[in-house]
């Protein structure tokens, strides 16, 4: 079970959800889902594939509007949010795609001066190499400023695209199946930058994952998604520690090392 190195602000929530609803169609994928994230956490919110987990973080920075319910996020609640408004609240929200979401045309530099362009028109250059050489530094791959994203391992993808996150220091994190198509050596390096991060960054932070290891070794909390709602929330031996039968047919299936 993760170890707490930060401190977790308990009475102030960052993340609040309550009874939240999402259909496609005659497709409920989301079915009264009541959520808290607090700062300095990390919650991990497993699930198996199509139970509802990245639309839950894709209604969280208002990529998907709520067919019911309450979402606020930073005090904010993220349907009255529209154009700048919406756009401000991102800022302080890092998302970090399953892909690394990276410009191939880009070196690893251009990759993540470009946030910094878009969105501090006040920034001279020298301050934006400075950050980018910072937030490099901060994830062990401070001589790749030069290359480009088909030279990197998968691994280093993962690492890149956190880094373009973190360069605009949000305040909460979304982490998107981090260790999706890695082995294991290289989710274990990932694994230990989440930690980093939190520490370092003071962040809050959401874990999309069905892989038992990552959320172990991430988490304060797990939530547990299964047909659209949480089963169970609690740390890792509170959840499966449950003899709810599809909370321990989930851990059954996977391996924990």
């Amino acid at each position: 079970m993760k170890e707490l190195h930060n401190i977790i602000h308990r009475e102030e929530t960052v993340i609040s959800i309550t009874g939240l609803h999402k259909s496609f169609g005659d497709l409920e994928v989301l079915r009264g889902v009541d959520f808290n994230l607090f700062r300095g956490e990390n919650v991990a919110v497993l699930g198996k594939s199509g139970t509802g987990k990245s639309v839950l973080i894709k209604i969280i920075v208002g990529l998907l509007t709520r067919d019911q319910g309450e979402v606020i996020v930073l005090g904010q609640h993220i349907d009255q949010l529209v154009g700048k408004e919406l756009d401000t609240l991102r800022l302080r929200i890092g998302f970090s795609f399953q892909s690394s979401a990276l410009y191939d045309s880009m070196n690893v530099h251009q990759n993540l001066a470009f946030p910094l362009i878009m969105n501090r028109k006040t920034m001279s250059k020298a301050e934006i190499d400075f950050a980018v050489d910072e937030v490099l530094d901060s994830v062990g791959l401070a001589n790749k400023n030069k290359q480009m994203p088909s030279d990197l391992s998968g691994g280093q993808r993962k690492r890149i695209g956190i880094a373009r996150t973190l360069i605009l220091k949000p305040e909460i994190m979304l982490y998107d199946e981090p260790t999706s198509g890695l082995d294991p050596i290289t989710s274990a390096e990932i694994i230990d930058l989440i930690n980093e991060v939190q520490e370092r960054y003071n962040t809050s932070s959401v874990i999309i994952t069905h892989d038992l290891t990552c959320a172990k070794n991430t988490a304060n909390r797990i939530a547990m998604l299964h047909k659209g709602r949480f089963l169970k929330v609690g740390t890792f031996d509170e959840v499966f520690g449950s003899e709810n039968e599809q909370v321990q047919g989930f851990f059954n299936y996977n391996f924990i090392r």
